[in-house]
């Protein structure tokens, strides 16, 4: 009988034991709120960083991806509660991206065109800007009607390919050149292997500050063409994100991040 209720009392001990190591290694699991921690989630931002101010990379400080698209992922992967990892790519191929599930939404300066609305969902729209004809200031071009007969260059897969071609149907002889950053644009005109480029106004504007020998004018269009975030079909991040859009501009958040990457100086 001694035998057996040693035998007993070992049990329970080393059961005791054993309970009170899962509950010590529970609390370090769950911390001091008493629930496991839990992992944030990943996101992927898709974009192309050779558009500045809404994504580039300023290498004179550092290999980062920057800008007011950046800005913009940043705050609302935060306040969403998600990890952020941004991936470059060719702006003609972020569309595909999506589609492939390569990453989960674009923050591109993208217009939301009737041909990507077939292919990805679309948020609201959180900036308007304008488009700009950027050519060699002694070049002679001062209006549309100078680009008859020109090579005019565009940025592979953007809006500026479907104005270009309204351009060339009103105009004779336009001949329209793709290339696949804004950067090959500018350095095909300096170079004189294209006559103009259309280029949207606040990139264009810091081209023109870099190079003296460049200059432009607005591309007067009807309505407003803006830039929104996209997702793949039936995300439901898209609805996350509105929410957070609508409140970056009610809360000043939008307007600041605005005055930062456009206005300043």
């Amino acid at each position: 009988m001694k035998i057996l209720k040693f035998a007993l009392s070992c049990v329970l001990t080393v059961g005791l034991l054993a309970a009170c190591g899962t509950s010590e290694e529970n609390k370090e699991k769950q911390g001091t709120g008493g629930e496991a921690p839990q992992e944030k989630v990943t996101l992927v931002m898709g974009t192309s960083a050779d558009y500045p101010p809404y994504e580039f990379i300023d290498t004179a400080v550092s290999d980062d991806i920057i800008g007011f698209d950046v800005d913009i992922a940043m705050y609302i992967a935060e306040k969403l509660g998600f990890e952020l990892k941004i991936q470059d790519m060719d702006f003609n191929g972020l569309i595909p991206a999506l589609q492939n599930n390569r990453v989960d939404f674009v923050l591109a300066g993208m217009t939301p065109r009737p041909d990507r609305l077939e292919n990805a969902d679309f948020s609201d729209i959180y900036y308007v800007a304008e488009q700009m004809i950027v050519f060699k200031a002694d070049s002679g071009i001062n209006s549309l009607e100078d680009l008859a007969g020109k090579k005019l260059g565009v940025q592979l897969g953007s809006i500026q390919v479907d104005l270009a071609k309204e351009i060339a149907e009103e105009f004779e002889g336009v001949q329209i050149e793709e290339r696949n950053k804004i950067t090959d644009l500018v350095q095909e005109l300096k170079a004189n292997r294209i006559d103009a480029a259309i280029i949207e106004d606040k990139v264009a504007e810091g081209h023109l500050n870099a190079n003296a020998d460049l200059a432009a004018f607005i591309i007067e269009e009807e309505g407003e063409v803006g830039s929104a975030i996209a997702f793949p079909k039936g995300s439901e991040l898209r609805d996350q994100f509105n929410e957070v859009l609508r409140e970056m501009v009610e809360n000043g958040e939008m307007e600041k991040l605005i005055i930062k990457w456009f206005r300043q100086g």
